[in-house]
């Protein structure tokens, strides 16, 4: 394994709370800050201001692109996952974390190469077992595949979709699952992948390169970490932030893109809550988008235009009673 210290830029500069779920989608960087709900775009070889996309009054974990549907996006926000259409309108398919005992929303989620949107949840207060992984058919059912997870993060796959990798963040834990692209099913239970021990920092947001290595984010580590698919480390790369939350490799420009956060850090820089750009020796791939149903023309009907946004409470950690770490 080998350690080095990268010449990062700051792309866009530390404004945002907790900027998260980086993907390359139709020829732009599209990445959210969370808490505020806000979907963002980098385009114009990154020389221009971020764009704002969309502003919810829920916090956005993640998006994927609706196939056949430009401009339109697949959610996980708020309680559970929508439809986020070109207005801003929010066309809700489920809130599954409405029926949990413990208020949750919705973390990171990625639309797999099959065309499903994979979510995790969390528990506000970091509950432990609390976060759940949910799947989004093309029908628009929304399906729990895992619970008794506490932060889930980073869904991430293998170009061919019959690997995920999974982060339980506040456990550490780096999961791997088997899945069967034709259902969507997972094929046994999931294995642990890699396991972190204190002061190695947490994992959090991940992608897969075009060699099928895994990189991580590693909240609270300033750092970036990529491993084999057998498991054993390769690299690990020290950012100018300590608190990485995601991560996304440009399919064709040998350019890694890092989102942090300036939650919980006691002297933030330009580089805390920005988004940062790392030269690598490797590309990714753009992202999959989620392929409903006939989704230009009849969206899915699981649910209706959005009903009255529930109230989600959203605050700094003294009002959440979580460490910053928990936040991811």
């Amino acid at each position: 394994m080998t350690s080095t210290g990268v010449p990062a830029t700051v792309v866009v500069k530390g404004e945002y709370e907790l900027a998260e779920g980086g993907r390359w989608a139709d020829g732009r960087y599209v990445y959210v800050d969370i808490l505020s709900g806000r979907l963002f775009e980098l385009r114009d070889g990154f020389g221009s201001a971020p764009r704002q996309l969309a502003r919810l009054d829920v916090p956005l974990g993640a998006v994927a692109p609706v196939g056949d549907r430009p401009g339109a996006w697949i959610a996980a926000a708020g309680t559970g996952i929508a439809l986020l259409t070109a207005d801003g309108t929010l066309e809700w398919l489920d809130r599954p974390e409405d029926r949990t005992p413990h208020p949750s929303r919705m973390n990171d989620g990625v639309a797999d190469p099959a065309g499903r949107f994979w979510a995790g949840s969390m528990a506000y207060d970091g509950t432990h077992g609390a976060g759940s992984l949910y799947r989004t058919d093309a029908d628009g059912t929304v399906v729990r595949v895992l619970d008794g997870l506490t932060i889930a993060n980073g869904p991430a796959f293998t170009a061919d979709g019959t690997t995920m990798y999974l982060a339980d963040t506040a456990a550490g834990t780096i999961l791997r699952c088997r899945v069967d692209p034709a259902s969507g099913d997972l094929s046994g239970g999931p294995e642990t992948f890699a396991q972190l021990r204190d002061g190695e920092g947490s994992p959090d947001g991940m992608t897969v390169d075009d060699e099928d290595c895994l990189w991580v984010a590693m909240w609270g580590a300033g750092a970036v970490r990529r491993y084999h698919s057998d498991g054993h480390l390769l690299h690990t790369l020290t950012v100018p932030a300590p608190h990485p939350t995601s991560v996304c490799l440009h399919p064709g420009d040998d350019r890694l893109f890092v989102t942090t956060a300036r939650h919980g850090v006691r002297n933030p820089t330009s580089a805390s809550g920005a988004v940062l750009s790392v030269p690598v020796p490797v590309a990714g791939t753009a992202a999959c988008s989620w392929r409903g149903a006939d989704a230009e023309t009849n969206p899915p009907t699981v649910g209706a235009t959005a009903p009255p946004t529930p109230t989600v409470h959203r605050s700094s950690p003294a009002d959440t009673g979580q460490r910053p770490s928990r936040l991811v």
